[in-house]
């Protein structure tokens, strides 16, 4: 039975109701971390910059070898623009340096390279997004995981590439297509295959910062059943993903074929590893949930100067593996310090 209220307890004040979560308050620290996280892989940059000019001054800080730096991780970066996407989703794509192999000999064949310049380019990019069309269907509509699906996808991929080119280098004879790597072709002294990395990525950026797709990019990678609730079609959006990571295979595979002038099907070898690695030492969650392309771009620059320096101090691959691996894992640490640090 309920107790009257007392005098005092009347004339007590209301007890003040509990503050509404502030939802705003985890954004800065979480764009604060993001920005610690670039700065420190800009300090990573420098650092190796530094180390490049110290051990090879004459040869590292010419022109002509931070042209190349610049060209090679150009053709990687677009790939790792697309992954990026998949990633955030909570998905994975192993199979896109096969894709990258198939787009550029199927490209170079005898009878696409009749068409010239529109047919190599054309060809290459329609294989590409074929290929992540197939990705999208089975993981999406299929009901497969990502890593089995995009592993048939590498295994097909690598097989069919073998088949066309019967194991030979295809040489590409368009001149059109050629006259893009020679460097007559530079703009203001940088490579046309930088400026085309250069506008994939503001793309990149733009459509995941600023755009609806963007935002259920994140949503699907987050929580995919909240995101079905909140009228997200989570298997048309994963779709559109691996569409997309098809399309930035299908625009490296042509970049590749400018940088060496023909198509062969060991081409993108182990690509899927590197930018997986890159866009996870940028910031991007392996779960799904976040991405960043501007973090994305710094882990392919770091890696990239990495590869130059050791070939330029004639170092051992494996070395370089092993280097590349500690960086991998200290990302991942990080990441992991950084959630707890979150969640706390």
């Amino acid at each position: 039975m309920t107790q009257p209220a007392t005098p005092a307890q009347k004339d007590a004040p209301a007890a003040p109701a509990p503050a509404a979560p502030d939802k705003s308050s985890p954004r800065p620290a979480l764009g604060f971390r993001l920005d610690v996280r670039n700065l420190s892989l800009l300090g990573v940059l420098a650092v190796l910059i530094a180390v490049g000019g110290i051990t090879k001054p004459d040869e590292f800080l010419a022109t002509s070898n931070l042209q190349l730096v610049l060209t090679q991780a150009s053709v990687i970066g677009v790939v790792t623009v697309g992954m990026t996407f998949v990633i955030t989703s909570g998905g994975i794509d192993l199979s896109v340096g096969a894709i990258v192999a198939l787009a550029s000999v199927w490209a170079t064949t005898v009878a696409t390279q009749e068409y010239g310049f529109a047919g190599i380019l054309f060809t290459a990019v329609i294989v590409g997004v074929g290929c992540g069309l197939v990705n999208g269907v089975l993981i999406a509509y299929g009901g497969m995981v990502p890593f089995i699906a995009t592993l048939a996808m590498l295994a097909s991929a690598r097989g069919l590439a073998l088949q066309i080119t019967d194991g030979n280098t295809q040489i590409v004879t368009v001149e059109s297509v050629l006259d893009l790597g020679v460097r007559d072709a530079y703009i203001l002294g940088i490579p046309p295959l930088v400026l085309v990395f250069a506008a994939v990525t503001a793309v990149g950026w733009l459509v995941l910062n600023r755009t609806t797709f963007g935002r259920r990019t994140v949503a699907v990678g987050g929580n995919a059943e909240a995101a079905r609730l909140a009228g997200i079609d989570v298997r048309r959006q994963r779709l559109y993903l691996y569409l997309l990571s098809g399309l930035c295979c299908g625009i490296a595979a042509f970049m590749l074929i400018v940088l060496a002038g023909s198509g062969q099907n060991t081409n993108g070898n182990l690509y899927e590893l590197d930018a997986i690695a890159a866009a996870i030492i940028g910031g991007t969650l392996l779960s799904g949930g976040r991405g960043t392309i501007v973090g994305s771009v710094l882990g392919v620059l770091v890696f990239t100067t990495i590869t130059n320096i050791f070939a330029l101090n004639n170092l051992e691959t494996a070395v370089q593996q092993i280097a590349k691996g500690a960086i991998i894992v200290a990302a991942v640490l990080v990441q992991r310090r950084t959630l707890r640090g979150g969640e706390g």
